[in-house]
Parts: C-alpha cells; sequence; structure tokens
C-alpha cells in the first residue's frame, strides 16, 4: 500500500516513494541506475548510462519551443545511509520505512534520502508525459556525490548540448544559491603496536549530539562526538593509567558525528575507580554539557565498567594510546576562517567524520570546505603535518572544485522574474557552504549558467532527515513555470 499516494504533486511523491524503496546510498547505486534507464527505455527516451552509473535522459521540446535554449536538470541518485542504534535496516539491500507526519516525510530510524531523492523524482515527474510546457530537456542523475562528487567528475559531457544548469540540491525553498565551496577528503592514518595487558575494561560512551550536515550546518557551532571523545580521553589521561583498545565514531565525513565510543582498560588504582564509578568523568561531563547547552542539549559521557573484575585484553601500548589521545587533542575542528566578501558565509572549515580503529592503525576522515583554494590548502598542510608529527601518513580524494558566481546570469535573472510571479516576493540569492556539482559541470561546460533551488528540508545527512511536503509541491510548481517561461 502506498505511504505517499495521497500527497501532491502526485508524481513527484509516487516516483520519491518507488525511489525510498530502491537501496541507494553511494557505491551502491547500480539498482537505482536501472531503475532509472528503465524509466527512460518505457517511455522511449534517449538515455546514456556509463560505467558507473551515472545517468542522462534526453527530452526534446514541446511544441512551440523547439527554438528555444535547452537545459538541464540534474540532481543525484545517491543519499548518506545514516541510522539510529536501534535501527535494524540493512541499507545494501533494504528499502526505506518512510511515513508522514503533518507537513512532513520522514524514514523510521534512518536518513530520508530527500537529499536528493527529490530532485530526482521531480525530474522524471517532469519526463513522465507530456502535460508540461519545456525546452530540450537534458536530464542528469549522479552516482556518489556524498562520497566527493565522484560521478559528476566521471561523467562524460560530451552528449550535452545545454549552457543551463538547474540543480535541485539545496535545501530551502525560496533561496537561489548561486556559488558554493570546494573541497577535498583528508584521512590520515596513525600506526599503532598492541600489548597483552591484564586490568579494568570500561567503555567510554559520548551521545546525544545533534550532529548535521558538515557544510551547511557546520557554522551552528555544534559539538563533533569524536572531538569530544579526545577531550574525554585526556581527562582521564590526566587521572588514572590505562590503555585505548579502541576508538571509534561516525560512518560520514560530511556529517557531524553524533556518538563515538573507546573501549580502555584499566591497569590501576582499581580500588578509586570502583567505587564510583560516575564520579570518574562526570566532573568533565559536567563541564561539556555546560559548555554546549544551546547547541546539543542531550550531549551524555558515560564510563560503563564492564562486570568482570579483570580481563586480558590487546591493548595499544602506552605509546600509541597517547599519540592517539594527543592527535584528538591537537587536531582542528569546525569554522576556521569567515568570508570577507558575503556576510555570514563560512569560507574554510573541517569535519572529523569518521574515526576508526583497525589492528594496526587508527584512522582519521575529514571533509574539509572553502571558497578559497589557498586556505583549503592549508588545511589540508596542518593535517599532514600533525600526521606526520605523530608517526603516521596523510592521504586525499574527492577533491572537488569550488562554483564561482557569476555576475551577467540570464538564467538567473529569468528564475527570479518567475518566482516573483509565482510567489509574489523576492528570492533571497545566497552562495553556501557545501559542495554542489555546478562547479564541476561549470568547470566542464564553458560558459555554463547555473542555479540551485530545493524544497525545505532538515536534519539532512542525519536520521532525523525530514522533507516538507508543501515545500515541495510549491518547489515543482516554480520549477514547472520557470521552464514554461524559458521559450
Amino acid at each position: 500500500m502506498s505511504v505517499l499516494g495521497n500527497l501532491k504533486p502526485e508524481k513527484v511523491f509516487h516516483f520519491f516513494e518507488e525511489i525510498c524503496g530502491i537501496p541507494h546510498g553511494s557505491y551502491n547505486t547500480k539498482k537505482i541506475s536501472d531503475y532509472l534507464k528503465k524509466f527512460a527505455d518505457d517511455r522511449n527516451l534517449t538515455c546514456y548510462q556509463d560505467e558507473n552509473n551515472n545517468i542522462i535522459i534526453i527530452k526534446e521540446a514541446t511544441a512551440g519551443y523547439e527554438n528555444s535554449d535547452p537545459i538541464i536538470l540534474q540532481g543525484h541518485m545517491d543519499m548518506v545511509c545514516e541510522k539510529t542504534p536501534e535501527s535494524n535496516i540493512d541499507f545494501s539491500t533494504d528499502g526505506l520505512d518512510i511515513y508522514v507526519d503533518g507537513d512532513w516525510v520522514k524514514a523510521h530510524g534512518t536518513t530520508l534520502g530527500g537529499d536528493n531523492g527529490i530532485a530526482v523524482a521531480m525530474n522524471l515527474a517532469i519526463l513522465d508525459g507530456d502535460e508540461y510546457e519545456h525546452p530540450r530537456l537534458e536530464v542528469i542523475a549522479t552516482v556518489d556525490e556524498e562520497v566527493g562528487l565522484l560521478g559528476a567528475a566521471s561523467l562524460d559531457v560530451s552528449k550535452l548540448s545545454a549552457k543551463k544548469f538547474i540543480n535541485i540540491d539545496s535545501e530551502e525553498e525560496g533561496i537561489f544559491t548561486v556559488s558554493c565551496a570546494g573541497g577535498v577528503t583528508v584521512e590520515n592514518n596513525l600506526p599503532v603496536a598492541r600489548k597483552e595487558t591484564k586490568g579494568k575494561r570500561a567503555t567510554l560512551k559520548v551521545t546525544g549530539l545533534l550532529g548535521g550536515h558538515s557544510g551547511i550546518e557546520i557554522d551552528k557551532e555544534r559539538a563533533n562526538a569524536n572531538v569530544l571523545l579526545g577531550r574525554a580521553l585526556h581527562h582521564l589521561r590526566g587521572k588514572y593509567n590505562f590503555l585505548l583498545i579502541n576508538a571509534d565514531g561516525g560512518s560520514k565525513d560530511n556529517a557531524i558525528t553524533k556518538q563515538a565510543e573507546a573501549s580502555l582498560v584499566f591497569t590501576e588504582n582499581m580500588e578509586e575507580l570502583m567505587s564510583d564509578p560516575a564520579l570518574t568523568i562526570s566532573d568533565f561531563a559536567t563541564v561539556v554539557v555546560h559548555e554546549y547547552k544551546a547547541t546539543d542539549p542531550d550531549i551524555k559521557i558515560e564510563l560503563i565498567f564492564d562486570s568482570e573484575d579483570y580481563s586480558n585484553e590487546k591493548a595499544l601500548d602506552e605509546d600509541s594510546t597517547n599519540r592517539i589521545i594527543n592527535y584528538l587533542i591537537l587536531t582542528p575542528y569546525g569554522v576556521q576562517n569567515m568570508s570577507k566578501e558575503i556576510e555570514g558565509l563560512v569560507e574554510t572549515s573541517l569535519n572529523l567524520g569518521i574515526l576508526k580503529t583497525s589492528k594496526d592503525e587508527v584512522s582519521f576522515t575529514y571533509a574539509v570546505r572553502s571558497s578559497s583554494d589557498s586556505r583549503r590548502d592549508m588545511m589540508v598542510e596542518k593535517l599532514s603535518v600533525l600526521a606526520g608529527f605523530l608517526g603516521g601518513s596523510t592521504s586525499l580524494s574527492g577533491a572537488y572544485p569550488g562554483w564561482e558566481y557569476m555576475s551577467d546570469s540570464r538564467l538567473r535573472e529569468k528564475a527570479v522574474e518567475v518566482f516573483k510571479e509565482v510567489y509574489g516576493y523576492d528570492p533571497k540569492i545566497e552562495a553556501i557552504h557545501a559542495g554542489l556539482e555546478c562547479g564541476l559541470f561549470a568547470g566542464k561546460i564553458p560558459g555554463l549558467d547555473c542555479i540551485s533551488i530545493g524544497p525545505d528540508m532538515t536534519g539532512v545527512h542525519t536520521p532525523d532527515e525530514q522533507l516538507s511536503i508543501s515545500s515541495t509541491e510549491r518547489t515543482f510548481n516554480f520549477l514547472v513555470e520557470l521552464l514554461k517561461a524559458s521559450k
């Protein structure tokens, strides 16, 4: 039975529900790509599917628009796969458990994938049939945007003829995004050594954080669980003797980490520790809760001891334990520079999104973003120096360019004109501190005229993600009117 069947626009939510039923996390896009290919084939639309699963679908102009400039409509088909600890979903095989809550579409215990499944759904609704007037449309659905804009980077644009480009990957209605930051994924790795250790095992947990998108919500100064875990470990190190067994937190570099934990083995002062375990960390937890009372009111930091009196553990040795804690204390995080040209815009930031321990190393993975190439490179250098100082190495991946503001944009002018006619007021024109594929396409197609739009979404990249139904309807109607006015 359809969950979204009664929502409007009917076709948009029909296709969005179908998309939600198909696993489509980053690096797992074959099924959703084949779904789009079949959609095009069933409607006799020209379709190109490349070896990476990117899709281009061509729909010729409707009557009267044959001589109009063609337009590219673009979104990405992959989603960030995050879930609550209680969720049993297997993102590699399962669809999402979606539901309606008032004006919002949500998913039980997981991200919704409105970022960016709603763009794909809107584009399919326009491609499905002939009820909308439009110039020649070149619809692009890219893969692996959420892990470094990889699909856009690999896509062959030789099949495209349009110089006007509408990206539907923004998350606030009434805002036209016209510039964005570039970025790169940085992974630092520190080698570790282990030794047999006897002591009292415990788990240090940091939970209850809000998390969020590491680009558009980094300016909210929310706590990062990996960074707080490092501070908590440093606090304990000043009072007790222990060795790390592992430290882990987060699964996406572009999501502010909501929870992290470390396994420890305490080797001395057993009597004091066990007399009141809560006191071991409570003073530090009180300080952190006060620091983040406005941004993360539900932070919880706990030290939980195992029931066994003593155990033998293959723990990190003293040098490795100290290097990992030192790294977490020294790492930069969050907003580094604000733009001097655009008031309120973050220029440079970084997010320690993934902390992962394996047998022989601990890795630290960051999303580094900046609208300044030199300051982006400086952040990469800082992370490289930090890793090298502590005996580790650095690797880079998923670099993508920023998207520069175009002062003379015919598409933007037309979009503003249509928006005023539809809504009765002016849209906001903004830059964004997040990666959009517009930058990559602008670099590949000289003279490309771009804007980015989208309906209201909140909690993106977290299990709290939700998509506004009424905003989706208004945004889709605006898109239809903009195409109609592009004669």
